[in-house]
């Protein structure tokens, strides 16, 4: 799908990897852009830049998003495309993977997982009933691999990719494309103040030069978007020998634990 003249809704709209997005988006030629955030001042800030409209909006919670739709419903008309992009981290194991609170996990779940679902439930029916439609879902690259150190991140990032596999494989032949940013680390507030942890280990991206990959792969309709390149070896590296690779992970682990004194 080429951007140009598109109307597009972007979450996490306010900095980092949705605040690019959304200056990219523009920059191809959509018609209308709308930058949700639960920040609200940086959304409509960053909705100024863009020509486009903006709306503070908690993701994790569905009657949210079903406003953010249908505002841009009346505003635009329609929606060609839904970037799922808000996502956090900052969970990570303590005595144990199982550590995390109840409270933590749940915030985590509702914000790297259901929103997906939530953006997918709202705008599904129509982009099926208009035949066309894109859904583009940032997961990461824990999403496929792993994130060291961070079980409640990793596995709401698998989850999200799970999810945009069952999205391309039921909707497709309804003329609604799918795609799953997998990312390593990038320059964002998530990561200010770190090196990036093991997903840090091939350098930092920034959010800009992420975009690239992300209008390259929308262009071809293809699913998984790899800014890091390295990932796809690591991915094959795992599937051809799952024990070895975790072998190789529980040696990464003890080598960043060394590191860290």
């Amino acid at each position: 799908m080429k951007l140009k003249d598109k109307i597009v809704i972007v979450t996490g709209a306010a900095s980092g990897i949705g605040k690019a997005l959304c200056e990219r988006f523009h920059k191809e030629g959509a018609a209308g852009i709308v930058a949700v955030d639960i920040n609200e001042v940086g959304a409509m800030s960053v909705a100024e830049t863009v020509s486009g409209i903006g709306f503070g909006a908690d993701v994790s919670n569905e009657g949210d998003i079903i406003r953010v739709v249908e505002e841009t419903e009346k505003h635009y008309g329609r929606i060609d495309v839904f970037a799922s992009n808000a996502g956090i981290g900052g969970v990570f194991d303590t005595t144990h993977s199982a550590s995390a609170s109840n409270e933590d996990w749940d915030q985590i779940w509702g914000i790297n997982v259901m929103a997906h679902i939530y953006a997918a439930r709202a705008v599904l029916p129509k982009m099926i009933a208009q035949g066309s439609g894109y859904l583009m879902n940032t997961a990461s690259a824990a999403g496929l691999l792993s994130q060291i150190g961070a079980a409640p991140y990793s596995v709401t990032k698998h989850a999200a990719v799970g999810f945009a596999e069952s999205l391309s494989i039921a909707h497709h032949d309804d003329g609604v494309r799918v795609s799953v940013l997998c990312p390593q680390a990038v320059r964002t507030a998530m990561t200010a103040g770190t090196d990036g942890g093991s997903a840090g280990l091939d350098g930092m991206m920034e959010p800009e030069e992420l975009c690239d990959s992300v209008i390259e792969a929308m262009d071809e309709e293809r699913f998984l978007i790899l800014p890091h390149p390295e990932v796809l070896t690591y991915m094959q590296r795992k599937t051809t020998d799952y024990d070895r690779w975790l072998g190789g992970m529980r040696r990464l682990r003890a080598r960043m634990k060394e590191l860290k004194g």
